[in-house]
């Protein structure tokens, strides 16, 4: 049976042994690559030797740089931002590229324990032989530790704010205490941190000022053109729809730009040509969003179409991705319908498949 989501070091394994070839540079302690050889597996590029290393990232260099730099040094990295900004895809890869494995992961919800961030224990072997080395469970930061590899904390500002302190004695001090073993786990040369974090969750919960000094903060920038976003989104839709076996064509470039600049002009709250201001939907309208938008609907074309990716197929996710509440997104769509997508010929198509859905 195949995965139906391979980890990052799995998926391009290829890469990362051409790039571990052709790595001639400096590495640091425990690191597979060097971090020129880190920045180019998210980037993208040609090595000497000819071989064509695939973009992850499509955005500034200078962010990745940034990043990369930060986990060679002793301070933990946090990559922050609005929802959709890859943020967790930028953790895997950073992970896989300097660890080779991006599976040290504690995914932050409300409901994260401390037992989770730290240890935990095996409650048979506790009551028969009480607190012992055999009993105790490590948590994947515990393991990254141990390993000197990197670990991954994704949802930081989810986790409660107690749990989140956990973080601070890690960090600035590089143990962890285990007072029930009267012992401690040190942190071995590689280990680092890697946190993401986005300012528009209803369940933030504030990073203390003492964590917050234990991360350098890289702000990942939603796409800054429409030509940098349609890429994006055309290489991760063909990439998904590759992944999940999907029997369609991949969508035409005219209905991947139609889609970016629809989420493009409600997050902005104007048009592309500036004539005409628009009222902003209460959600994110993210990059990720109109990944899944198309995805949707090639899925839809591939299964009950012809494989072609046609507006019908669209329609019904991207009123869903827009209309997050019933009352006041609809309104905001209704109008964008009346004022933007009506009056343009091209769209004619478009707009009569979503009059039908709402």
């Amino acid at each position: 049976m195949s995965a139906l989501r391979q980890h990052a070091e799995q998926l391009f394994a290829h890469e990362l042994d051409e790039l571990k070839k052709a790595d001639t540079r400096q590495r640091p302690t425990n690191w597979n690559l060097s971090p020129w050889a880190v920045s180019t597996y998210l980037l993208g590029g040609k090595l000497d030797n000819g071989f064509e290393v695939s973009a992850k990232y499509i955005g500034n260099r200078r962010v990745i740089e940034i990043a990369v730099a930060t986990l060679a040094t002793d301070r933990a990295l946090l990559l922050y931002g609005v929802p959709g900004t890859a943020k967790s895809w930028v953790s895997e890869h950073l992970a896989a590229g300097i660890s080779g494995d991006s599976t040290r992961l504690i995914q932050g919800t409300a409901g994260t324990s401390e037992e989770q961030m730290r240890y935990g224990w095996n409650y048979a072997l506790l009551l028969s032989k009480g607190p012992s080395k055999e009993a105790l469970v490590p948590s994947p930061l515990m393991k990254a530790m141990s390993d000197g590899r990197i670990a991954r904390v994704e949802e930081l500002t989810r986790i409660p704010a107690d749990v989140q302190d956990t973080l601070i004695t890690i960090l600035s001090e590089k143990t962890l205490p285990i007072p029930e073993l009267s012992s401690e786990v040190q942190a071995n040369r590689g280990f680092n941190v890697i946190a993401t974090a986005n300012n528009r969750d209803k369940g933030v919960n504030e990073l203390s000022s003492a964590l917050k000094r234990r991360f350098n903060t890289v702000i990942l920038p939603v796409p800054a053109t429409e030509e940098e976003e349609i890429a994006i989104v055309s290489k991760r839709v063909a990439e998904m729809g590759k992944s999940l076996e999907l029997p369609a064509e991949p969508p035409a470039l005219k209905e991947v730009r139609r889609i970016v600049q629809v989420f493009r002009e409600l997050r902005d709250g104007i048009t592309a040509d500036g004539k005409t201001k628009l009222k902003q939907p209460t959600g994110t309208m993210s990059t990720a969003e109109a990944i899944s938008v198309l995805n949707s609907g090639i899925a839809l074309a591939a299964h009950f179409g012809d494989g072609t990716l046609r507006a019908g197929d669209v329609a019904a996710g991207l009123v869903g991705a827009v209309i997050k509440d019933p009352v006041q997104d609809a309104v905001v769509w209704k109008e964008y319908l009346e004022t933007v997508v009506k009056e343009r010929d091209e769209w004619k198509d478009l707009y009569r498949v979503c009059r039908e859905v709402i």
